[in-house]
Formats: structure tokens, C-alpha cells, sequence
């Protein structure tokens, strides 16, 4: 994961310093997830969000076979509210 920009670096420190501690799962993974920005300028992003749960929720975003990304607004309070499930055999 390379990230370039001093803002997505500022939201990967943030991040982490949010994440829960868990043991991260294994096998296929489904992501359901609402990205709330605080303009309507933001195009619709989750891969820097899916790179982050890399070690939190699950050891390699190969593991995501299933995604529901949902774009929302908030002025007062930009945001990501992320569901990680394992998926059934």
C-alpha cells in the first residue's frame, strides 16, 4: 500500500488510532460500508478504507468477495460506518 497524499496519510493515522483490536478473520469476507463525507466534492473512494482493514478485520483485502459501498452526507460529522462478515462455505 502506497499512500501519497498528506490527507489520505492524515486519515490512515486517524484511522488506526480508531480501530478496534480483534483477531483479523480468515477466508472470504463481505464489506458492507456508508462513506459520509462532509461535501458533496468527494467522488465515491473505499479503497484506502479496504487497504486500512488490512490486519484489523481481515489479513488481505483479497479476502473481500463481496462489497456494498454506499456514499453519504454530513457536514457536521464526515465519517465511515464499516460491516465486516465472514462469508458461509
Amino acid at each position: 500500500m502506497f499512500i501519497k497524499s498528506k490527507k489520505a496519510l492524515s486519515y490512515a493515522d486517524m484511522f488506526k488510532q480508531q480501530a478496534p483490536e480483534m483477531t483479523p478473520l480468515e477466508g472470504d469476507v463481505s464489506v458492507s460500508m456508508t462513506i459520509y463525507y462532509a461535501s458533496r466534492r468527494p467522488d465515491l473512494d473505499e479503497s484506502l478504507i479496504l487497504d486500512l482493514l488490512q490486519g484489523v478485520t481481515y489479513i488481505n483485502d483479497r479476502q473481500v468477495k463481496e462489497k456494498h459501498i454506499y456514499w453519504g452526507l454530513d457536514k457536521e460529522n464526515p465519517r465511515a460506518e464499516i460491516e465486516v462478515k465472514k462469508m458461509g462455505d
